[in-house]
C-alpha cells in the first residue's frame, strides 16, 4: 500500500494559509493545479514523480487546505502564495497545469530561486483568444445556486477539450453531471466536493483577465521553461504555447499526441505527463 501524502501548511503574505500534500524523497518539486480542480486531482501525478522528488501540491487558495480567496483578490496573491511555497520548501522546480501555469509564469518573473518551470497549455490570451462572454450566465447561475447548470455553462463556454461530451446538449448534460456530483459527494474526506470547487472558476477567469496581452513580459524570463500541450486541445490553448515558444528565451515545446487538456489530471493521462516531467526535471 502506498504510503498517504503527508498534509503541511505555510502562510503566504497577507496571512492566507496554503495547505499542500506532501510525500516522496528527492530534489523540491511544487505541482499546482488549475481551474475547478484540487490537489486531489494530481494524486496519480504526484504518486509517480515522488520516486524521484519530494512533491510538494498546493490546494490553491480557496479551495481545501488552503484559505479563502479573501477581499482584494488578484493574481499577486497567487504569486505570494507560490513565493510563500517555494521559501518553505526550498523547491526550484515547479509544474503547472492550465491557470496554475499562469500564476506561475507570473512568480517566475520575481521569484529567481525557480530554475526550472514546465507549463501545460496555460490559457494567455492573445488578443482576445480565450472566450469570456459565457461569464455573465455563469455568475447568474452561481448567484441562484444552480452551480451544476453553472459548471455546465464553463464547460462549455471554455470547451478546453474539444469532445462529444461538450456537445451534448445542456438539457441532458445538466441532470448527468448532477448525478455524478452526488456520487463523487461521498469521497475521502480531505478531498474537495465538485460542487465547492465550481464557483472557484470566477476567481481562475480573474486571473486569465489580468494576465492577457501580457505575453512580452516573459521575453525577460532567464529559467528553462518546457512547453508541454496534448493535440486534442483548444486551438486558443495552443496558440498561446506556440506564441510563448516564440518569446521565452530558454523554451523547449512538446506536443502529447492523443491527449487533452486533462493530461496531467488523475483522470488524464498523468504517467505520459509524469515521464516527460521526470526527464526535463532530471530525475536520477
Amino acid at each position: 500500500m502506498k504510503a498517504r501524502a503527508a498534509h503541511e501548511k505555510v502562510r503566504s503574505a497577507d496571512g492566507t494559509v496554503i495547505g499542500y500534500r506532501r510525500s516522496g524523497r528527492g530534489p523540491g518539486l511544487i505541482l499546482v493545479h488549475g481551474g475547478m480542480l484540487a490537489s486531489q486531482h494530481f494524486t496519480k501525478l504526484a504518486a509517480a514523480l515522488s520516486t524521484s522528488f519530494t512533491v510538494h501540491v498546493p490546494d490553491r487558495r480557496g479551495r481545501g487546505l488552503s484559505g479563502p480567496h479573501g477581499t482584494g483578490f488578484s493574481v499577486v496573491r497567487e504569486v505570494e502564495d507560490l513565493q510563500a511555497l517555494v521559501a518553505a520548501t526550498g523547491a526550484s522546480q515547479i509544474f503547472g497545469l492550465s491557470s496554475g501555469a499562469l500564476v506561475i509564469l507570473r512568480t517566475a518573473l520575481v521569484t529567481p530561486a525557480l530554475d526550472r518551470i514546465a507549463l501545460y497549455e496555460p490559457p494567455l490570451s492573445i488578443d482576445g483568444s480565450v472566450p469570456t462572454d459565457w461569464l455573465t450566465r455563469f455568475d447568474r447561475e452561481i448567484a441562484a445556486g444552480r452551480t451544476v447548470s453553472a459548471l455546465v455553462t464553463g464547460m462549455k463556454g471554455l470547451d478546453t477539450e474539444p469532445s462529444l461530451f461538450t456537445r451534448i446538449p445542456r438539457f441532458a448534460l445538466v441532470p448527468l453531471l448532477a448525478m455524478g456530483a452526488r456520487l463523487q459527494g461521498g469521497g475521502s474526506p480531505d478531498e474537495v466536493p465538485v460542487e465547492a470547487l465550481i464557483p472557484t472558476l470566477r476567481f481562475d477567469m480573474q486571473v486569465i483577465r489580468e494576465m492577457a496581452d501580457t505575453i512580452m513580459d516573459y521575453a525577460a524570463l532567464d529559467a528553462r521553461v518546457l512547453l508541454l500541450g496534448g493535440t486534442k486541445s483548444a486551438a486558443y490553448l495552443r496558440l498561446a504555447l506556440r506564441r510563448l515558444s516564440e518569446v521565452l528565451p530558454h523554451a523547449r515545446s512538446i506536443d502529447l499526441p492523443g491527449v487533452g487538456h486533462s493530461g496531467p489530471e488523475d483522470d488524464g493521462a498523468p504517467l505520459v505527463v509524469a515521464e516527460v516531467l521526470r526527464e526535463f526535471f532530471g530525475a536520477r
